[in-house]
C-alpha cells in the first residue's frame, strides 16, 4: 500500500501538493497525520476534492511506500513516523525547504529551492503531460499563492510564477482563490492582533531587531500565521516571533526578513521547521513563560551578528601629525581629495580637522599654525564592533559627517556619510531582494556573485579564488578580485586575467598564497606588487593603494590605503567593481562608484574631473573601450577630453604610455573606427601634428585591414602584432624625419622600433626591385626580410601583380625546400668544397622554378650540373 502525507497543522500547500501526487501515486491513500488549517478545513468540506482517509482507518503495517510531501522532519509527520523504522518501506520525498541535519531522507528526493512544493508538482505534471482538472489547477495554485504571500514573499522565485500562469491556462479559478486567501480579520483575529501588540517586546541582538509577541486562548484558534505577517506590516522590525497557547500546546510562528536571523533553524529546535524566512513549530505540555526563555536563549544562538563598524570602514586612514601646519593639512587634503583628517599625537588619535576649517584658518592668516590647534577634539568616536544602527543615530543627531572608528586610542579605519549611505542603501535593496542586470540580471549593488564565479570560472580559476580569501582572512587582510576580469563577468563574457587587491600587505599575502599553492612568486617591494606563477596560470596582487600627481600628466606617486581609495584611482567607473573573496562574504559585489549603471547603459565615464589632466592617456583608453565594447563616452567625458586636448596636456605625456595605448587600440578595436574617432577628437596631432586622417590614409588602413584578414584565413602557426602594423599604416604618409621623431617621442621598445624603422625603409624598397613572375627573384628578395614588413608592403602597394607576387611567397615559396642535404651530396660522389653551396643555391632555385618534383629529379639535375 502507498501512502501520501504531509505535515502537522497542514496548510494549502500540504493539500495542493497530496492531490498532485496522487495523479502520480494512482493508487496510494491520502492521509493527514494531524490538525489542519480552518481555512484549509473549510475548503475540504466545501469541494471535497478528494478522498481522504483518517491514520485509525487504515493499516499501517501494510505500507510498503510513503510518499511524503511538503516537509522532511521525522516529527512533523505525527504517528506515521513509526513507518521511518520499517526496513522494507521505500521513501519517496518532494519539499520546498532546504536539508538540514537529521531530516528524513528517501529512496526518491525531489527538493528544489524554490517558494512553494505545489510549484514543484505542477512542474512534474506539465512535464509528464499529466494536466490537472480546472479544479486540481485551482488547489494548486492556492497552494502556491498562499506559501507566496501571493507571490510577494521574498522566497518567491520565477518558477512559481511559470507555475501559475501554466495553471491558470489549464482552468485554474482565481475567484476561489482569492476567497479563500482574503485576510480580512474578525472580530476575534483583531482581539487576538492587539494582545500580541500589546504584550510584545523588542531585543537587539547583534544588531537585528527582533520582536516576540505572545496571547492565550482557551479554545482552538486557525490560522495565526497571517497575524505575524500583520505584526511584520505594523513596525519596521526584522523578526518576529508569535507564541500562541492553546488547547494544551503552543504554536509558535517566525517570520523573518534579514539573512542574519534563518528562523528555520529556531524552529527546529522545537521540533518544527520551514524557511529561513517563514516557519513554525508545535510544542505539547510546556508554559508560555519556559517557551519563551527557552526562545531567547536560542535567538542569540541563531543570529548572524549585523554589519559593525570594521565591516564598512575605511582603512587605513591618512592622517595627520598634531604640529604640521594648516599649509601642510590645506596640501594634503588636495593631494588624496579628502576632507576631514584625523589628528594623531605619537600615533595616537587627538582629534579632526575639516577641509571648511583649513579653509577659514588659511582666510585668517593661520596657515602656519599647528594642526592640532585647530581640531575638534571632542568628536564622537566609535569602535570597531559598534552596529551600522548606533553609528547611523550617531551621525544623524550629532550632525558628524566623519566619525573615527578607533581601537583603544588608535585610529583604525573611518564611516563617511557616503560609506553609512551606501551600507542603508545595500540593505535596503537587500531587504527587498531588488535584483537588477547587467546582460540576463543586473545584480544589485550588494548582489553576492559568488554563483556566477563558480558557473563562469573554470574550476581552477574559482578554487583559487576561493582559496585566496582563507589565505587573506588567516593573515587577517581582505581579498578583493579587481579589474577587467569582474567587469566582463558582468558583461557576460571570459576574461582571465585575475587581479587581486588585497587591503593590508599585498607582498606578504603573495607569499604565503604562494607556498600553499607551491608557486613561484615575484615580488616588486617598490609598488606593493607581486606575482603567482604556477604551471597554469599567472596571477597578479597589489596592496590597495592610492596615488597623487605631482603635476600633470606625471607618473603617479603610490601609497597605501583602501579598497576604496585603490578603486577611485582607476580610469573608467565600468573598471572600478571589485568582488570580496573572504570566505564570510565571498562573491560579494564592490561598487563604490555606479560601475553597474554604466555597463547597463553601455557608457564610458571617468570618476572625476580632473582625471584627464592626471593621466591624459585615459583619453586615447575612452575611445579603445568606447569601440572595443560598442559603448558611448558620456557628454562630460567627452568635454574633459576635449578640455585635456585644449590644455595641451599630451605634450608632457610619457612616450611609452602613449604608444602602449596605441598598440592596445589597434589590436583591440575595428582600427579604422578607431583611427576616425582619434581624428574626430583631434588625438592624432597628439602623436605627430602632420598625421591627417585623409583619404590616402584611409585607404592605407583599409588595405591593412584587408592584408591581415587574408594572413589569418591562412591558418598559419605563425602571428605578427597588430598593432604594430596598424601604427606603421598610421606613419605611412609621414616623412622619413617625421617618422622617426614619432618613433623618438613613443619611444617603444627596441625590437619594435628596429621592426618600425627597417620595416618603412625596405618597404619601399621592395616595391620599386620586387619583379612579377620570377620566383627566383621573389624568394631571393624576400627571404631575409621579416614577416611584418612584407605585410605592410603588401598592405601600402597599389600594384596588384606586386601583391600577389607577396602573397604566392608567403603562401607557397617560402615554404620550398630541397629534399638533398649535404650529406646526399656527400653520399653522391662530390667532394665536399665551396661547391656544395653553389650546388644547392642552383637545385634551389631549380626546383623554385617548379622544374623539380621528386628526389629522383633532384639528384638527376646534381648529376647534370657535376657534368657540366
Amino acid at each position: 500500500m502507498d501512502i501520501i502525507t504531509s505535515h502537522i497543522n497542514a496548510d494549502f500547500d500540504s493539500l495542493a501538493s497530496m492531490i498532485a501526487a496522487k495523479k502520480l501515486y494512482p493508487d496510494a491513500v491520502i492521509v493527514f497525520p494531524g490538525s489542519q488549517e480552518k481555512k484549509l478545513r473549510d475548503f475540504i468540506e466545501a469541494f471535497q476534492p478528494v478522498e481522504i482517509k483518517r491514520i485509525k482507518d487504515i493499516d499501517l503495517s501494510k505500507a510498503t511506500r510513503l510518499i511524503i510531501v511538503d516537509t522532511k522532519i521525522p516529527g512533523r509527520i505525527g504517528p506515521l513516523a513509526e513507518l521511518l523504522s520499517n526496513k522494507g518501506i521505500k521513501i519517496h520525498i518532494y519539499d520546498h525547504h532546504p536539508f538540514h541535519e537529521g531530516d528524513i531522507r528517501g529512496d526518491v528526493e525531489m527538493i528544489e529551492n524554490i517558494g512553494a512544493t505545489a510549484t514543484i508538482f505542477t512542474e512534474i505534471l506539465k512535464q509528464r503531460r499529466l494536466p490537472p482538472t480546472p479544479i486540481e489547477a485551482t488547489i494548486l495554485a492556492l497552494g502556491i499563492y498562499e506559501e507566496t504571500g501571493s507571490l510577494l514573499f521574498p522566497s518567491t522565485t520565477e518558477r512559481d510564477l511559470i507555475a501559475v500562469s501554466y495553471l491558470l491556462k489549464r482552468g485554474a479559478n482565481l475567484n476561489i482563490v482569492s476567497s479563500f486567501l482574503k485576510m480580512e480579520m474578525s472580530i476575534e483575529e483583531l482581539d487576538l492582533l492587539n494582545e500580541l501588540v500589546q504584550s510584545s517586546k523588542e531585543m537587539l541582538i547583534g544588531g537585528i531587531r527582533i520582536r516576540i509577541a505572545k496571547a492565550s486562548r482557551e479554545g482552538y484558534f486557525g490560522d495565526a500565521a497571517h497575524l505575524a505577517h500583520r505584526m511584520m506590516d505594523m513596525e519596521e522590525i526584522d523578526t518576529v516571533v508569535v507564541l500562541l497557547s492553546m488547547e494544551g500546546k503552543i504554536l509558535m510562528v517566525a517570520r523573518s526578513k534579514v539573512p542574519e536571523m534563518d528562523v528555520s533553524m529556531v524552529m527546529r529546535e522545537f521540533g518544527g521547521g520551514g524557511h529561513p524566512t517563514a516557519a513554525s513549530a508545535t510544542i505539547k505540555e510546556a508554559s508560555l513563560e519556559v517557551v519563551e526563555e527557552r526562545l531567547t536563549e536560542l535567538l542569540h544562538k541563531y543570529v548572524k551578528p549585523g554589519k559593525v563598524a570594521s565591516d564598512i570602514m575605511t582603512s587605513p586612514v591618512i592622517s595627520i601629525h598634531w604640529d604640521s601646519s594648516i599649509k601642510e593639512a590645506e596640501a594634503m587634503m588636495t593631494r588624496y581629495g579628502v576632507n576631514v583628517l584625523p589628528v594623531l599625537k605619537e600615533e595616537k588619535y587627538t582629534g579632526i580637522i575639516s577641509r571648511e576649517i583649513v579653509g577659514k584658518a588659511l582666510f585668517h592668516g593661520f596657515g602656519k599654525s599647528k594642526s592640532i590647534e585647530f581640531s575638534t577634539t571632542d568628536a564622537i568616536t566609535v569602535g570597531p564592533h559598534t552596529p551600522i544602527r548606533d553609528i547611523e543615530t550617531l551621525m544623524i543627531e550629532q550632525n558628524q559627517r566623519f566619525m573615527p572608528v578607533l581601537d583603544d586610542d588608535r585610529i583604525i579605519g573611518a564611516i563617511t556619510r557616503t560609506d553609512l549611505l551606501r551600507t542603508l542603501y545595500e540593505e535596503f535593496l537587500r531587504r527587498r531582494k531588488i535584483e537588477e542586470t547587467v546582460t540576463k540580471e543586473k545584480p544589485s549593488i550588494s548582489r553576492n556573485l559568488s554563483s556566477w564565479l563558480k558557473e563562469r570560472f573554470p574550476s581552477e580559476i574559482y578554487k583559487i579564488l576561493k582559496l585566496s580569501g582563507e589565505v587573506a582572512e588567516e593573515a587577517g587582510f581582505i581579498a578583493y578580485l579587481v579589474g577587467g576580469s569582474v567587469r566582463d563577468l558582468l558583461r557576460g563574457e571570459a576574461n582571465l586575467d585575475i587581479d587581486i587587491v588585497i587591503e593590508g600587505d599585498g607582498i606578504s599575502f603573495a607569499k604565503a598564497f604562494g607556498e600553499r599553492l607551491n608557486a613561484k612568486v615575484r615580488t616588486h617591494q617598490t609598488f606593493g606588487t607581486a606575482q603567482v606563477i604556477t604551471d597554469t596560470f599567472k596571477l597578479d596582487v597589489a596592496t590597495a593603494r592610492t596615488e597623487y600627481y605631482e603635476s600633470p600628466a606625471a607618473l603617479p606617486k603610490v601609497e597605501t590605503s583602501s579598497i576604496k581609495k585603490d578603486l577611485y584611482r582607476r580610469d573608467f567607473t565600468i573598471n572600478t567593481l571589485a568582488i570580496k573573496l573572504n570566505p564570510k562574504d565571498f562573491g560579494l559585489l564592490i561598487d563604490f562608484f555606479g560601475g553597474q549603471r554604466d555597463l547597463r547603459e553601455k557608457t564610458i565615464r571617468v570618476l572625476h574631473n580632473l582625471s584627464f589632466i592626471e593621466d591624459p592617456t585615459r583619453a586615447f583608453r575612452a575611445i579603445r573601450f568606447s569601440e572595443r565594447f560598442g559603448f558611448k563616452i558620456s557628454k562630460h567625458t567627452d568635454n574633459l577630453i576635449k578640455l585635456a586636448i585644449k590644455m595641451n596636456l599630451f605634450d608632457r605625456l610619457s612616450g611609452p604610455r602613449l604608444y602602449e595605448e596605441l598598440r592596445l587600440s589597434f589590436n583591440e578595436t575595428e582600427p579604422l573606427r578607431t583611427l576616425k574617432r582619434l581624428s574626430d577628437f583631434g588625438l592624432l596631432k597628439v602623436i605627430h601634428p602632420n598625421i591627417i586622417l585623409n583619404e590616402e590614409l584611409e585607404a592605407t588602413f583599409k588595405s591593412m585591414q584587408e592584408t591581415i584578414s587574408w594572413f589569418n584565413l591562412l591558418f598559419l602557426e605563425e602571428r605578427t602584432d597588430k598593432g604594430i602594423l596598424y601604427l606603421m599604416a598610421l606613419l605611412s604618409g609621414l616623412t622619413d624625419d617625421d617618422v622617426k621623431a614619432v618613433i623618438e617621442r613613443l619611444s617603444p621598445p627596441p625590437r619594435v622600433k628596429d621592426i618600425i624603422m627597417n620595416s618603412m625603409s625596405q618597404a619601399k624598397e621592395i616595391l620599386k626591385r620586387l619583379p612579377h613572375d620570377d620566383p627566383v627573384g621573389i624568394y631571393n628578395l624576400l627571404s631575409k626580410i621579416k614577416l611584418e614588413t612584407i605585410l605592410f608592403a603588401m598592405a601600402i602597394s597599389k600594384d596588384r601583380q606586386k601583391q600577389k607576387a607577396m602573397s604566392r611567397y608567403l603562401t607557397d615559396l617560402r615554404n620550398v625546400k630541397t629534399i638533398l642535404k649535404g650529406n646526399d651530396l656527400k653520399d653522391m660522389g662530390i667532394h665536399p668544397g665551396p661547391v656544395y653551396s653553389r650546388m644547392l643555391k642552383e637545385l634551389l632555385e631549380e626546383k623554385l622554378r617548379g622544374h623539380l618534383k621528386a628526389r629522383e629529379d633532384e639528384e638527376r639535375f646534381i648529376r647534370q650540373f657535376t657534368q657540366g
